[in-house]
């Protein structure tokens, strides 16, 4: 606000930006000049060269959720270069590989802030379409810069192919987090991993790489080779085979459920053991069906969980590059976008979208 006045984007603050926005409910991404605030003394200013494209930018610039606030600027798998610290600044230097992820603020004094579970605060500020404290919208990392308070910056590991390990940042953290606080880590468990997609994937890499069993369970029988030889997945089986499902019943230890579409859940329940636990981290857009009774009669636990905390997200970040895991993805220049949100909305990807910001957003 200026003299009680709406002030554009691009003069809202003084640091020049340039992006990709949807400036209504078409979702089409166009050029965007705006503005980002000057780098505070906690601040991290980031040249962002890599951005992953989530199914949540899609949501966003669609109005799917009838909250946007447009024009939207999405992005919240965001890798980049230090350009800029502030003289509080302690983790960073100019020069450093960091990254942001689907959070830019919290109020740091709640109780899951003070558990290091900042995505549940609930005066959670969201890496766009979010009111930041000074009361000005949010604009994410499809764009040439961004200024974050360093807490909510993570430090990219240097043996991490940084356009892999972008959508670690929203897809890595969004299955690490509940495969860790509901013990779904431990070698030599089973876990089922529902969906094959771009979270999907990456909890079969973080399963195998906890030294668990991983199968896979999936509406679709092409992607049984995929799963098993090149992701490394144990077994597959196709939700819709009754036979198969039947078999398979009491045999795991837990269940990460990616899928954001409508679906049968009590069909997964009954493949869980006696006190097995499923997760849903996605979100179909209508309730599911859910009976009781198979919870009741396992002793069966359904939770959700979303993305994690920045502890946490670090510490994603250094076990993959421990053990070698980045997302598989197909490399995009700018211009490409809207073609690449009309393909990810028919899930025409393997397993997700990243655009090489640092040599192309200038020529889109």
């Amino acid at each position: 606000m200026e003299n009680g006045k709406n002030v554009s984007p691009e003069k809202e603050h003084p640091r020049k930006a340039y992006g990709l926005a949807a400036k209504d409910a078409s979702g089409v991404l166009s050029p965007f000049t705006f503005s980002r605030r000057n780098n505070g003394d906690d601040d991290v200013t980031i040249k962002i060269l890599y951005c992953g494209i989530c199914h949540t930018d899609l949501h966003g610039v669609k109005n799917d959720w009838k909250n946007t606030v447009y024009p939207i600027v999405p992005g919240h798998e965001i890798v980049g270069i230090v350009t800029e610290v502030g003289s509080n600044v302690q983790k960073f230097k100019v020069g450093d590989k960091v990254g942001v992820g689907c959070m830019v603020g919290s109020c740091r004094s709640c109780n899951s802030c003070c558990q290091n579970l900042e995505n549940y605060c609930p005066k959670l500020i969201l890496t766009y379409n979010s009111i930041y404290t000074d009361g000005t919208m949010t604009y994410g990392g499809y764009s040439d810069m961004i200024v974050v308070d360093e807490h909510f910056v993570v430090r990219i590991p240097d043996n991490l192919a940084m356009d892999k390990g972008a959508p670690l940042l929203c897809a890595g953290i969004t299955v690490y987090s509940p495969m860790k606080y509901f013990g779904l880590n431990d070698p030599g468990k089973h876990l089922g991993v529902v969906g094959l997609g771009g979270l999907g994937h990456v909890a079969v890499k973080f399963g195998k790489a906890f030294g668990m069993k991983v199968t896979v369970i999936s509406t679709s029988p092409k992607k049984k080779d995929e799963a098993i030889s090149k992701l490394g997945a144990d077994d597959f089986l196709i939700s819709s085979d009754s036979a198969q499902m039947q078999a398979a019943m009491g045999t795991l230890d837990g269940i990460i459920d990616t899928v954001s579409a409508q679906h049968d859940v009590v069909p997964l329940i009954f493949l869980l053991k006696t006190h097995g636990k499923m997760v849903m981290v996605g979100i179909p857009p209508r309730p599911l069906e859910l009976p009781v009774f198979p919870l009741v009669m396992g002793g069966k636990i359904l939770a959700g969980s979303g993305i994690g905390g920045m502890e946490d997200t670090q510490e994603m970040l250094d076990f993959a590059a421990k053990h070698d895991i980045g997302a598989d993805i197909e490399l995009i220049s700018a211009d490409y976008v809207n073609k690449a949100m009309e393909r990810l909305a028919k899930a025409d990807v393997k397993y997700r979208f990243v655009i090489d910001v640092g040599n192309t957003l200038a020529a889109a």
